[in-house]
């Protein structure tokens, strides 16, 4: 399939041949959200902890006497139903990241693409490199393009392209090797340069 290159003049720099099998699969959600599901299980630190009642420092002391209060017979302050007491089944530290085979997500990141491609939220332009790193000026050049919320994926990113899109925000910059399925969806616009769109390629292959 064939698909207008832009550039950030707002001009037309020729067209690219995309791969049927990459950019023209059927989009399937299951797929896209069990690869989302592990981006965002596999992301999480783990750490969050409360204390037991044998980590609590209390006394054992017995609070009332045994027999005669009329209440319960407690044996020591660090019981869970005590304020200041321990946690009863509270979290531990634990890994939360779940399996996914290696060929599912790559299938995802597939998908993915032909997901933006299918609702014409695909933009390839020549190359994503400016004279000056400047905030400003990318940002005219962003609203001229129709740049909002999108996610810019190149090769490598160039350092002040980089610089000057850093501070605009719903915008992403990622390399060719930090793609991924959370990113490209999370944003409205997927925006590749064609050496990207290689990049992709020779990756998914």
């Amino acid at each position: 399939m064939k698909l207008d290159v832009l550039n950030l003049d707002s001009g037309k720099a020729g067209s690219i041949d995309l791969d049927e099998t990459i950019f023209g699969l059927e989009p399937r959600k299951d797929i896209l959200h069990r690869m989302v599901v592990y981006q965002l299980a596999k992301r999480r630190q783990g750490t969050h902890k409360s204390k037991p009642r044998n980590e609590v420092n209390a006394t054992s002391k017995k609070s009332v006497r045994q027999k005669g209060s009329g209440g319960a017979r407690h044996g020591n302050k660090a019981a869970p139903q005590f304020r200041g007491g321990g946690t009863a089944h509270g979290p531990r530290p634990r890994s939360h990241v779940i399996d996914l085979p290696k060929k599912v997500r790559r299938l995802a990141l597939k998908h993915a693409l032909s997901a933006k491609r299918a609702a014409n939220e695909l933009i390839v332009i020549d190359d994503a490199k400016i004279a000056d790193a400047k905030t400003k000026t990318l940002s005219e050049t962003f609203a001229r393009l129709g740049f909002v919320n999108v996610l810019i994926v190149d090769t490598e990113v160039d350092e002040k392209f980089g610089l000057a899109a850093r501070n605009i925000p719903n915008v992403d910059v990622l390399p060719v090797v930090g793609a991924n399925v959370y990113d490209i969806l999370r944003r409205h616009k997927l925006v590749l340069t064609k050496a990207a769109v290689a990049g992709l390629e020779a990756r998914l292959k």
